[in-house]
């Protein structure tokens, strides 16, 4: 399994090895192990899956606030999504900032998104279905959010602004500029 960082600290793409030949395809894209040796969460409690029938729908940007914090793992089952990942850790160096990667269901990639990340992405193809694996439970009385359209942070969506669909809790979501995050950047001591 390779591991791709962001540009975010904590934040990467995980690329399982593929075994093909005139059979098909063939990969383990989860491993506790590999996950391990590449620095992702190997320990999960829930993994689901959404379905989207618009080109152009747009999620997020969510996260879950501590003490039910959790590290996703995201991926495609069919279709394809531009992925985005805000930094909402306090004393970051890189808070507000934000890094996306495409994702589609024939290239098997993961995101690898720790707490401390506001998370959402726009559907590039109609009926997509994306799946997450997380390592706590989704808790609708910790779930957070960020504005997905706030100008300060400067994401260039694929829609652009126009969207074709926006999920009303996404529309309610704080900006950066207020947004209390729970989350600070853990210093390593030397």
């Amino acid at each position: 399994m390779q591991m791709t960082p962001l540009g975010l600290a904590g934040l990467f793409v995980l690329e399982p090895d593929v075994s093909s030949d005139d059979r098909g395809r063939y990969s383990y894209y989860y491993s506790e192990r590999d996950f391990a040796a590449a620095g992702a969460a190997s320990h999960y409690v829930q993994e689901h899956a959404s379905c989207y029938p618009l080109r152009h729908t747009l999620r997020g940007l969510h996260f879950q606030q501590p003490p039910h914090a959790q590290t996703k793992v995201v991926r495609v089952a069919r279709g394809r999504i531009w992925d985005v990942c805000v930094d909402i850790r306090r004393g970051s160096p890189t808070f507000g900032h934000h890094a996306a990667v495409e994702l589609a269901a024939g290239d098997w990639r993961q995101l690898h998104v720790p707490p401390g990340f506001a998370h959402g992405f726009c559907t590039l193809e109609p009926d997509t279905e994306v799946t997450f694996r997380l390592t706590d439970y989704n808790n609708r009385e910790h779930a957070g959010g960020l504005l997905w359209n706030d100008p300060e942070l400067g994401i260039a969506w694929p829609c652009g602004d126009r969207p074709a669909w926006v999920f009303p809790a996404d529309r309610q979501w704080p900006a950066l500029a207020t947004l209390d995050s729970p989350f600070h950047l853990r210093r390593q001591a030397s």
